[in-house]
């Protein structure tokens, strides 16, 4: 009787029950705090249950960077969703038990595992959240040469050990259909941001967000943080998700825009550049420290496809946020903050391994004051009329109209562009094979003597010093390639370019020709006799450091992709072809490299854009760094170290060019591969001297191979033999020249 009242109307007791149970329920939860497998071997069950990290996070009504965290420890799961991970691997572990796992586990770079960081993980603070990257990028680091990880652990341990900075140099902020805003940034860290104005984002980023890049040099100054902008955030934020025609010329947006009329209201101010693709948003200083944000706008072109990006199938504007962090801050890491345009970093980066003040302590007053470096570009000087383009100021009233000036009137200092037919001899080739020098500009750069003063005028027949850098007036029209003899070797200098000119003609008399043109001349044995000079008398290795920088960069950037220095012919090669299948954001991240390489030389003389009429003054030529003087040694190095490779080849094997365009050389061959073309001693080396196969810069990859044929088609189709030197590719979306 009582069993049965307590059965019918037992209803408290049954409450009681469920509560009861409740209880357990939470203090099994609590014990599954300490219960999880290891995080190696959550991954597993999960992909031995065949589940994706999107799956499970459905279901727990997570993130799937947040899976991606538990999988790797970076971070473990919370109340309540950790008791429903827990239940959920220990059902995975009673059917997939480790010693029945199918398939030994997947390389990293084939999974959608968090990227590894590139610096030392940040400690989370408030507001904080970890993540990992999308598998959209490609794996986080393939294993590599002992020395390059060397080189990670070091720059990695700098990193960290600035607090100012301990979150890295950039954030890309993003923006979620519920309008919550976040800053994804390197290592996998994702932060909160408040901010619902550009300004207030600003302020943010300058008071919490510890952002930015340590000096590189200790004379120089720190980089400012950036901020990534995506499409969402532009919405966010009240930006327009693309530019008009007129702001897109003007490159910025109009004063009237509300952000604008914002950001002068809050007391920010902006750059001369105004609010545009790359903008500066600052406070003024307090005391010694800059308060300054630049913001990147990807929609609007920040990170041009041409130099960030695969031009022909462009990845950045659909890439996952915390991918485009990871990319920009290996680049940051590797090269530097991007300041713009690969070529405006690469020409800051020269200025910050190279600055060109200090601060030095006056020992009568005690106090601190700026003082210039020797080793540096400190003034604007005067220009040469022969070194400038033809729009500069100087040239006002020189020439008439449309005028062409003549190599003795202007310094033609430029790379090869440069063909002949093929011999009959050579007919018999099946092949045409082209190979590339790698990053060939940064590598002339090396060791290369530079001006660093103002020009001094040498008239009356001056007698030619190697050791000064400058412009010369020389005639080099009795240099006869056909009598000059390589290793007890005559060569066919018909068959060669002359080092003299960029198309490879024979100089008809007096020109204005860059120090090592001039010097290649007397190393060849040939007698030279300067009319006039424009020379420096100041002079350094100044590009040095800028070379080791970003060779350093390039090499670290192929190995992470598996192709190491220590590779040698096939090897090399067949490393070289599955490169960018490796780590797709690696590749990228060799593009960018090697256009800042060559976008840097190529801004030493930057050409007006159209700001204002021809013939006056343009904002660059008011930088130190405006010297077309520089640009012209470092294109003149390059031009005749070529030269001076296809003599040696000549001379070694009877192996002449056929075209020459920038950087790439084509051979005739009887086989496809570069191994077919290029001389070997009998050992199987390199012969001394001539282009070798290699990851370095300076050394040449496989650019391509096409037959003699197609090339006879296409010559027959045009109407006569032009330079097909960069029509010759492997990967057709390469740009011409590194």
């Amino acid at each position: 009787m009582s069993e049965s009242l307590t059965l019918c109307g037992g209803g408290g007791l049954l409450s009681t029950e469920n509560e009861l149970f409740s209880a357990v329920d939470a203090l099994l939860e609590e014990v599954a705090q300490e219960d999880l497998p290891a995080p190696a071997e959550r991954k597993r069950l999960r992909e031995a249950a065949g589940l994706s990290q999107a799956q499970i996070a459905k279901v727990l009504e997570a993130r799937r960077e947040a899976v991606g965290n538990w999988e790797t420890g970076k971070t473990e799961p919370r109340p309540p969703k950790r008791a429903a991970y827990a239940r959920l691997l220990e059902g995975l572990a009673d059917r997939f038990p480790a010693s029945d796992a199918p398939e030994p586990p997947i390389p990293e770079m084939f999974t959608d595992a968090p990227p590894q960081p590139v610096a030392a993980p940040p400690v989370p603070q408030s507001g904080t959240k970890p993540v990992a990257a999308s598998n959209t990028a490609g794996p986080a680091s393939p294993s590599r040469r002992p020395s390059a990880k060397k080189a990670t652990a070091k720059r990695t341990t700098t990193a960290a050990a600035d607090p100012r900075f301990e979150n890295g140099p950039l954030a890309v902020i993003d923006a979620d259909t519920d309008g919550q805003v976040s800053a994804y940034c390197v290592g996998g860290l994702v932060l909160d941001v408040p901010a619902r104005t550009i300004p207030a984002l600003i302020d943010w980023t300058l008071a919490e967000a510890r952002l930015g890049q340590a000096r590189l040099h200790r004379n120089g100054r720190d980089a400012d943080p950036i901020l990534v902008l995506t499409a969402s955030a532009l919405e966010r934020y009240g930006l327009p998700a693309t530019l008009s025609e007129e702001e897109r010329r003007a490159s910025r947006l109009p004063e009237s825009h509300k952000a604008v009329k914002q950001i002068g209201k809050a007391g920010l101010q902006l750059t001369q550049r105004g609010l545009g693709p790359w903008a500066r948003i600052f406070r003024e200083p307090e005391g010694s420290r800059r308060r300054c944000v630049q913001l990147c706008v990807l929609p609007w072109n920040a990170l041009d496809a041409r130099e960030w990006d695969k031009k022909d199938d462009p990845q950045l504007p659909t890439m996952h946020p915390a991918d485009l962090a990871r990319y920009l801050g290996l680049y940051a890491a590797r090269v530097m903050t991007p300041r713009g345009t690969t070529a405006t970093t690469g020409l800051e980066l020269m200025v910050a391994l190279r600055p060109p003040t200090r601060a030095e302590k006056n020992p009568a007053t005690g106090e601190f004051e700026r003082a210039f470096n020797a080793d540096a570009l400190t003034a604007v000087h005067e220009v040469v009329e022969c070194e400038v383009p033809d729009e500069h100021p100087v040239l006002k009233g020189k020439f008439t109209r449309h005028h062409l000036r003549t190599p003795a009137e202007m310094l033609m200092e430029e790379p090869y562009d440069w063909c002949r037919p093929l011999t009959d001899e050579e007919c018999v080739n099946q092949f045409l094979v082209a190979v590339d020098i790698n990053m060939s500009f940064a590598a002339a750069a090396n060791g290369l003597t530079v001006g660093l003063d103002g020009p001094t005028h040498l008239t009356g027949n001056p007698a030619f010093d190697p050791a000064l850098p400058g412009s010369w007036l020389v005639d080099l029209s009795h240099v006869d390639l056909s009598r000059v003899r390589i290793n007890d070797r005559t060569v066919n200098g018909d068959l060669l370019p002359s080092p003299f000119t960029p198309k490879g003609d024979r100089p008809t008399g007096p020109a204005w020709y860059a120090t090592p043109t001039v010097a290649y001349a007397v190393e060849l044995g040939f007698p030279v006799a300067p009319i006039e000079a424009y020379v420096r008398t100041q002079t350094a290795r100044y590009l040095d450091p800028w070379y080791k920088r970003l060779r350093d960069a390039y090499v670290e950037t192929m190995a992470d992709m598996g192709v190491t220095t220590d590779l040698t012919g096939q090897e090399f090669l067949d490393a070289m072809a599955r490169r960018k299948d490796v780590d797709p954001t690696m590749a990228l991240l060799e593009t960018a490299i090697k256009a800042t390489a060559k976008g840097g030389i190529g801004k030493l003389r930057q050409r007006s854009r159209g700001q204002v009429p021809y013939y006056e003054r343009y904002p660059a030529l008011d930088r130190e760094t405006w010297r077309p003087d520089i640009r012209a040694a470092v294109l003149a190095n390059q031009r005749v170290g070529i030269h001076r490779k296809v003599m040696k080849t000549a001379a070694a094997a009877d192996l002449y060019p056929l075209h020459i365009g920038t950087d790439a050389i084509v051979y005739p061959s009887s086989g496809p591969s570069p191994l077919d073309v290029l001389p070997h001693t009998p050992e199987g080396k390199p012969t001394p001297g001539t282009f070798r196969l290699g990851a370095s810069p300076g050394m040449v990859k496989h650019q391509g191979t096409r037959t003699v044929l197609w090339a006879e088609q296409l010559f027959e189709e045009r109407g006569g033999v032009f330079n097909i030197a960069n029509l010759i590719k492997t990967d057709p979306s390469a740009g011409e020249g590194e």
